[in-house]
C-alpha cells in the first residue's frame, strides 16, 4: 500500500473539484463532490502506476506545497 498526496481545487467556472497528484504524469481528474473526486483519483493513480510497474522507486516523491505572495 502506498499513499499519494493530491492537490485539490474548486473550479467556479465548471463547478467541479479538480484534483491532481504532483509529479505523477497523467494523475488528474475532476468530480462534482469530494467523495467522487477521491474515488476518481484512486482510479487514475492506479492506472498511472501501471506505467511504473517494476520501477516504483522512480515515482516522484511529494515534498511540500508552498504559497508564494506576489504584488498584483
Amino acid at each position: 500500500m502506498q499513499t499519494f498526496t493530491a492537490y485539490v481545487e474548486w473550479d467556479p467556472e465548471t463547478k467541479l473539484y479538480v484534483g491532481f497528484v504532483p509529479g505523477l504524469v497523467g494523475a488528474h481528474t475532476q468530480a462534482s463532490t469530494l467523495d467522487e473526486l477521491q474515488k476518481n483519483l484512486k482510479e487514475v493513480i492506479e492506472l498511472c502506476l501501471e506505467e511504473y510497474k517494476g520501477k516504483l522507486k522512480k515515482i516522484p516523491r511529494f515534498v511540500s506545497l508552498q504559497q508564494v505572495q506576489v504584488g498584483v
